[in-house]
C-alpha cells in the first residue's frame, strides 16, 4: 500500500514543461523508492543467500515502477534525449537517478536531494549481477557467445556416446533429461556419457533432470466404429477408469490423474496434444465427462496415447510433486555430484517451492553440493505469483526461469503468449534471474532438417534469453551449429533490449 505521506507522481500536468517533468520523476522516484523497500521488508526472512538481496531489492523496485503507468512521462522524456526508462529493469533507481541529475542540469535546478549521476559501475551493477547468476547457474561459459545452448537427450544419448561427445562439440552448454522418459539407468548412461565428453572436449556441460510434475495425460483410448481421427462435432468421454466403455458412438480416452475429473465444471475447456484438439464439457456423468470437440485440423486429428491434457478454466489442486518426482529425487539425490540443476515442471506458489527444497534437503548427504533449480512457468497462476517464486527460490539457491511456451500457451491463448512471454522476462531480468527460452525452437528443423523462416526469427530473438533449449530429433547436432552461429551474430547486434549499434555492411 502506498504510505499517506507520500504523494502519487502527477503525471497528468503538461510534461512538455521542463520543470513538470522534472517534479513528476522526482515524485515517482521517491514513491518508488518507499514502496519498493516495503516489499522487499516483507521478503526479507525468506532470502537467506547473500548474493541475491540486491537482486531482490531491485526486482522490488521495479515492482513499485510499474504500478504506475509512464507511457506519458516516456514520451515526454524523448525530446530532451534522454533515456526513456525503456531499458530500466537492471538498475531501477540508478537509471532513474540518472535521468532526474541530467533533466536538473538541464534546467540549472539544484536538487535538494542526494540523487547524482551513478558512477558507471554502479549503472551496470544489475548487468555484472545477471551475469553473476547465470554463471551461478550455468557456469562459466567458454565460447564466444552470451547465450548458452540446452538439448533435450533422447534414448540413444544413453548409448551413443558420439551423439552427445558431438553435441557438445557443436556448442551445447546444457543437456536436459526428462524424467518423464526412459529409466533410471538410462539415466546413469546419458551422465555418464556427459561427463566424459566433457573431459576430453575440455567444455563444461551442465546437466538438468526435469520432473516430470502432475500433468494429466492421455492413458487410454478407444474409437468408434474404426475411426481414425476426431473430427469438430464429435463427442469425448473422458473417463476415470480405463476400462470404462459406453457403446461404440463416441471416442473414449481415460486421464492419468483421475483426480482431475472431479475439479472441471460444465462449460469448461479442455484442450489435448498442446492445443491440436480443442473442446467444451457438455456433462458430466458417473463415467466422466464429456467433452463437444470445437477444435481440430479441417479433416480431423489422432486420438494418440500420452497426449497432454490442459484445462485452463480450471484451478487444479494438485501436488507439484508426485510420487514418482519423488522417487526420482531419489536418483538424483544420490547423483548429487554429477546432477547441476533440477527442472520443476507446473510450479505454481512460493510454497511448491518450498516443498522441492525441503524434499530434496530431506534426501541430500551431508555435504553435497546443493542442486540449482529451474522453475518451468506453465499456468496463469505461475505468472501471476511468479515474483514470490523467484524469491523463496532464488533467495536460497542458484535459480532459473524456464518460459515452457507449450503448456503456457494453451493456458493462457496463444494470442497472450508474446505479450507474457515479455513480461516474463523484464521481471527475471530485474531478479537478475537467467531465462531459458523453451518450447518449438528451431522444430522443423530439429525433426525434418529444414527449418522454417518464423522459426529462424524466433531463433535470432531468444537471444534477449540467458538460455535456448532445442528438443531431441533427428537433426539436433546441426540444429545446434546453426543456432550456435544465429545466437553469435545477434550478439554483435543486440544485448537483451539493447540494441548494439556495430557498423552496418549491407549497404
Amino acid at each position: 500500500m502506498l504510505s499517506s505521506s507520500l504523494k502519487t507522481p502527477d503525471f497528468g500536468v503538461d510534461l512538455s514543461n521542463p520543470q513538470a517533468l522534472l517534479t513528476a520523476l522526482q515524485q515517482l522516484r521517491r514513491c518508488v523508492y518507499q514502496e519498493g523497500q516495503e516489499i522487499f521488508h516483507e521478503w526479507r526472512s525468506r532470502i537467506h543467500r547473500p548474493a541475491f538481496i540486491n537482486s531482490s531489492l531491485n526486482l522490488a523496485y521495479y515492482l513499485a515502477l510499474r504500478r504506475y503507468d509512464l507511457r506519458e512521462l516516456q514520451m515526454a522524456l524523448l525530446p530532451w534525449g534522454l533515456c526513456s526508462l525503456g531499458h530500466i529493469e537492471t538498475k531501477v533507481l540508478a537509471h532513474l537517478d540518472a535521468v532526474i541529475a541530467t533533466l536538473a542540469a538541464a534546467c540549472d535546478v539544484k536538487l535538494n536531494s542526494p540523487i547524482s549521476h551513478p558512477p558507471l559501475e554502479e549503472f551496470f551493477e544489475g548487468d555484472r549481477l545477471l551475469q553473476e547468476q547465470t554463471e551461478a547457474l550455468f557456469g562459466q561459459t567458454m565460447r564466444q557467445r552470451r547465450v548458452r545452448i540446452m538439448v533435450t537427450l533422447p534414448t540413444e544419448a544413453a548409448s551413443n556416446y558420439e551423439l552427445v561427445r558431438n553435441l557438445i562439440h557443436q556448442g551445447t552448454d546444457c543437456v536436459r533429461i526428462n524424467c518423464s522418459h526412459d529409466t533410471p539407468a538410462e539415466w546413469s548412461a546419458m551422465i555418464a556419457n556427459v561427463r566424459l565428453a566433457e573431459a576430453q572436449m575440455k567444455h563444461p556441460c551442465k546437466i538438468l533432470m526435469d520432473l516430470g510434475g502432475p500433468k494429466p495425460r492421455i492413458e487410454f483410448t478407444l474409437a468408434p466404429n474404426g475411426k481414425r481421427h476426431i473430427c469438430r462435432g464429435d463427442l469425448l468421454l473422458l473417463t476415470r477408469d480405463v476400462s470404462t466403455t459406453v457403446g461404440s458412438s463416441c471416442f473414449q480416452a481415460s486421464c492419468t490423474l483421475p483426480e482431475v475429473l472431479d475439479q472441471i465444471q460444465l462449460g469448461a475447456r479442455v484442450w489435448i496434444d498442446d492445443g491440436h484438439i480443442g473442446g467444451l464439457v457438455e456433462a458430466i456423468t458417473d463415467e466422466g465427462i464429456w467433452i463437444r470437440i470445437t477444435q481440430t485440423r479441417l479433416k480431423g486429428n489422432k486420438l494418440q496415447l500420452d497426449k497432454g491434457l490442459n484445462f485452463p478454466d480450471t484451478d487444479l489442486h494438485l501436488s507439484p510433486l508426485t510420487n514418482q518426482d519423488k522417487q526420482d529425487l531419489d536418483f538424483i539425490a544420490s547423483h548429487a555430484e554429477l546432477v547441476d540443476i533440477i527442472g520443476y515442471s507446473f510450479v505454481q506458489k512460493a510454497e511448491d517451492i518450498a516443498l522441492l527444497q525441503q524434499e530434496l534437503q530431506a534426501r541430500l548427504p551431508a555435504g553435497s553440493p546443493i542442486p540449482a533449480i529451474v522453475a518451468k512457468i506453465e499456468t496463469p497462476l505461475a505468472v501471476s505469483n511468479l515474483p514470490e517464486l523467484i524469491v523463496q527460490a532464488a533467495g536460497q539457491q542458484p535459480f532459473g526461469i524456464m518460459i515452457a511456451r507449450g503448456d503456457l500457451a494453451v493456458e493462457i491463448g496463444y494470442q497472450r503468449l508474446a505479450e507474457i512471454q515479455e513480461e516474463i522476462l523484464w521481471l527475471c531480468e530485474a531478479a537478475h534471474v537467467p531465462v531459458i527460452w523453451a518450447t518449438q525452437v528451431l522444430e522443423n528443423l530439429v525433426k525434418h532438417g529444414m527449418p522454417s523462416r518464423a522459426e529462424m526469427t524466433d531463433a535470432a530473438m531468444a537471444e534477449r534469453a540467458e538460455c535456448v533449449m532445442l528438443n531431441k530429433g533427428a537433426y539436433i547436432v546441426q540444429a545446434v551449429t546453426i543456432l550456435d552461429d544465429v545466437l553469435t551474430r545477434m550478439q554483435a547486434h543486440q544485448m537483451k533490449k539493447t540494441h548494439q549499434l556495430r557498423a552496418l555492411r549491407s549497404w
